[in-house]
């Protein structure tokens, strides 16, 4: 039996033209075209990588201010092996923190609180660099430790190999001076055959002018 209501009918015709596949296919009107996104750290392996908060020291207003919450990392280059630290801030992804791990570099438990820790640096996180006093706080005592620890071994193996770069280039110059010397050496040694030559000509001039100039002189008459 058909709906004798017209509403209920157009409804259902409006159904089934919905329902309907027409098989018909759209194009978009732009191209989106996939771009490699580059993070700056393709070259270096994360030797670290925790949750924190961070904040830094603002002297002018002489408090803590928050630089962002995120993932701080430990990032060695494969090729340098320099070893930096770099956070992101979990939702943006702007750079809160930027800076080598130096041999000088020491970080100390913050007083009172187990959970963080603070160290000065020389930070590039702004684009220019700035001496900055950090403090960085963790959800767990272990992963403060384990910071505090990393970043310490990092700091020494650093030492050493300034330590061992400051000795091949001692060494080198030594080579340097010694290669130097020995030819020093062999020009003075090359120089004295020559000077003796040299004084033996003049000495033989010398006797064939006065040879000659006896020969020139006339004989006294008697």
């Amino acid at each position: 039996m058909a709906s004798s209501d017209p509403e209920r009918r157009e409804d259902e015709d409006a159904a089934a033209a919905e329902d309907e596949d027409t098989g018909a296919q759209v194009a978009p009107i732009v191209k989106l075209e996939e771009v490699a996104v580059t993070t700056g750290e393709e070259d270096e392996d994360a030797i670290l990588d925790l949750k924190a908060k961070l904040y830094r020291f603002d002297k002018e207003g002489n408090q803590w201010k928050e630089r962002g919450a995120g993932n701080v990392k430990l990032l060695k280059h494969k090729e340098s092996g320099k070893v930096r630290l770099v956070m992101r801030q979990s939702k943006t992804l702007k750079i809160c923190a930027n800076h080598l791990v130096l041999p000088t570099m020491s970080v100390q438990e913050h007083a009172g609180n187990d959970k963080s820790c603070v160290w000065h640096a020389t930070d590039f996180a702004d684009g220019e660099l700035k001496d900055e006093l950090f403090c960085i706080r963790f959800a767990s005592v272990e992963n403060c430790k384990s910071f505090m620890e990393m970043v310490q071994e990092v700091a020494e193996s650093q030492q050493k190999k300034e330590e061992n770069k400051d000795a091949s280039a001692a060494a080198g110059l030594l080579e340097k001076l010694s290669v130097e010397e020995k030819e020093t050496e062999d020009k003075v040694g090359e120089e004295k055959p020559v000077a003796a030559k040299e004084e033996k000509e003049t000495e033989s001039e010398q006797g064939k002018t006065d040879a000659e100039k006896k020969v020139e002189e006339p004989s006294s008459s008697t």
